[in-house]
């Protein structure tokens, strides 16, 4: 039997409002592999990750998860993914430290790493009890990231991560995100970096829309 991608979009499409804005998405990633989405401000990545992670349900198409469709294995695709949004999704009357606790608390799958160790990873240590109200918008953003340290799962869906962060930010993010591909994770990232990765295609949203590079 052949071997399935661990991820795979056929045909997906999406409309608002009897408007089109996303069609004839077609995706394939293997363990280890990343897909870098690109396109111009409204060309619809937001709403594309959005669709991968089952926030959004699509107007068409499919999407499959080691071979069976997501609506099938709900439970494990689910438990197997990690959303980061443009927005950091942090909680400004919350210290760091009590931000990323709940955030683990609600990941299915996470390793033993301590929080304080994550989110001195990240460059917030001595900022661990400090309310986020208090705290730049590039450190909201190392918050989160920090849950990349700590989780197990195996996909990876990123929007514009590298926002508010410094070079030493983009330069952690990286490394992390190649040691995710090293152990057979798959990412799929809206980013306008240039990254240097192994195994990274881009995925282009301009028009024509859905063309791999």
């Amino acid at each position: 039997m052949p071997h399935s991608p661990l991820l795979k979009v056929e045909n997906l499409a999406f409309e608002r409002d009897d408007n089109s804005v996303l069609e004839n998405i077609d995706l394939s990633l293997n363990s280890g592999e990343i897909i870098q989405i690109e396109g111009a401000n409204g060309s619809g990545k937001t709403t594309l990750l959005r669709l991968l992670t089952s926030a959004l349900q699509p107007s068409a198409g499919n999407i499959f998860y080691k071979g069976s469709p997501i609506g099938e294995c709900r439970y494990q695709y689910l438990s197997d993914m990690l959303y980061i949004g443009h927005q950091p999704a942090v909680k400004l009357t919350l210290t760091a430290e009590e931000n990323l606790r709940w955030m683990v608390n609600s990941s299915a799958k996470t390793n033993q790493l301590s929080i304080a160790d994550a989110l001195a990873g990240v460059g917030l240590a001595g900022y661990s009890d400090i309310p986020c109200y208090t705290l730049s918008a590039g450190q909201h953003r190392r918050v989160a990231l920090a849950r990349l340290l700590i989780s197990e799962a195996a996909l990876w869906y990123l929007d514009e991560p590298f926002t508010a962060i410094d070079k030493q930010g983009v330069s952690f993010l990286e490394s992390r995100l190649q040691e995710h591909l090293d152990s057979g994770g798959v990412v799929v990232l809206s980013s306008h970096q240039d990254l240097a990765l192994n195994n990274l295609r881009k995925y282009s949203l301009n028009p024509p829309a859905g063309q791999v590079q």
